[in-house]
């Protein structure tokens, strides 16, 4: 199995080369409690098993400045590649975005809330981020985002709107299954397999979660792969925010997928992101 990871963070030990400027103004409790290097992260990648990397920059350590993915992405073009963000209300947003594209960067992220910043700082359908999603489809880059499920009407417009861009939805949207099959709680997410433009993120905190109440990872897992296909599911570690090694983070992967054929196991911790990411191909 060729394991390819879409959700690693990485952090520099240098403030003075990238200093910290957190969205919002507060900076993540993981990013400065646990963070990781990029020769930490390719240490770690390489004693677990895994290929490549596609890094998301982290917001909440550095806001908008993607300084020190880049120069990751740039000493080790070979395994990893990156994920920016940008503020896409701004006029400049779609000279930004180029910016980073001619660094290598092959993702976008919208990090429109999260742990430091509840509420959602921008509607993903707001009418301002339209030229950043123009040149998304014509970078052919994809828009990863951590929208919740009451917004999830903003992402069908867009998706609507832009069906070329492939949207790539952060943590399954904080629905809920410990309700079990059929899983009704999370019917506002199946509602979106509809999009085939849509790919869905599998982060380590929905593999643990993924046998509380009534679910279980088997049954979880093989709805997932129901709905949406496992050509439209991939894995990301969200290490090192995720607790634990990296080592641990992957195997909790691979045992939550274990119920799943192998095919379908492939595409989830490998296939799919090459198709989001294709520089990581190989």
């Amino acid at each position: 199995m060729n394991i390819v990871d879409t959700h690693p963070h990485i952090v520099s030990e240098d403030t003075d080369a990238f200093p910290i400027s957190p969205i919002g103004g507060k900076r993540s409790e993981w990013s400065h409690k646990r963070s990781v290097t990029a020769e930490q992260l390719i240490e770690a990648m390489d004693e677990a098993g895994v290929a490549k990397a596609a890094i998301v920059h982290s917001s909440t350590t550095y806001g908008f400045n993607c300084d020190y993915v880049a120069d990751a992405i740039s000493r080790y073009s070979d395994r990893l590649t990156g994920v920016f963000s940008v503020n896409v209300t701004e006029p400049d947003g779609p000279e930004k975005m180029q910016h980073w594209i001619d660094r290598g960067f092959t993702g976008m992220r919208l990090y429109l809330q999260g742990s430091t910043m509840k509420e959602a700082w921008v509607a993903m359908d707001d009418k301002r981020i339209y030229p950043c999603y123009e040149l998304a489809a014509e970078a052919g880059l994809s828009v990863a985002t951590n929208l919740k499920a009451k917004n999830f009407g903003e992402l069908e417009t867009v998706m609507t709107d832009f069906p070329t861009v492939n949207f790539f939805l952060d943590h399954l949207g904080g629905v809920k299954f410990d309700d079990g099959a059929p899983f009704e709680a999370a019917a506002p997410l199946w509602a979106l397999a509809k999009y085939p433009n849509l790919y869905i993120k599998l982060v380590t905190g929905k593999f643990l979660a993924a046998d509380n109440g009534a679910s279980t990872s088997a049954t979880m897992f093989a709805k997932l792969v129901e709905e949406f296909g496992a050509d439209r599911l991939a894995w990301g570690s969200n290490f090192p925010s995720a607790e634990g090694s990296y080592a641990d983070v992957v195997k909790t992967a691979l045992d939550g997928l274990a119920s799943l054929p192998q095919d379908q196991q492939d595409w989830i911790m490998g296939k799919t992101a090459q198709s989001l990411y294709p520089t990581l191909k190989g």
